[in-house]
């Protein structure tokens, strides 16, 4: 069966809940978004909740905005699929130099305080 032939499926949640299924024939069309940006609220914070691979090495993606809460199921090709993986490693890598950066900042303040109470005297034997 040639591509021509084939829906493109599109699942959308609307905001009541009820979720709808968009078939359209003809060729697929080019979807350039970036992933990771939300269409509704423009937050940089869309994240997959469920994916699967499809036969013809496109990828079915749940997506989900956790500003707006806005939901999309579709199928997107490789190279969005990529870019999302790029931004999703991207943040994962700023969420952790930030909890380093919190963690010494929380360590640099428990030494500050217990080197504090050792010069008042505070600590005892049996504090131990």
């Amino acid at each position: 069966m040639s591509q021509k032939n084939q829906p493109r499926i599109r699942r959308i949640v609307l905001p009541s809940g009820r979720e709808i299924e968009v078939r359209r024939w003809g060729q697929p069309e080019t979807d350039d978004r970036e992933l990771h940006v939300c269409p509704n609220c423009c937050s940089e914070l869309v994240q997959p909740t469920d994916w699967s691979q499809s036969v013809d090495g496109c990828f079915e993606l749940t997506l989900e905005c956790p500003n707006c809460e806005w939901q999309e199921c579709g199928i997107y090709g490789r190279a969005q699929v990529e870019q999302l993986e790029d931004e999703l490693d991207d943040g994962l890598i700023a969420l952790l130099d930030d909890l380093h950066r919190l963690t010494q900042a929380n360590m640099a303040s428990d030494i500050n305080r217990f080197v504090d109470a050792l010069n008042r005297d505070l600590i005892l034997p049996e504090d131990f």
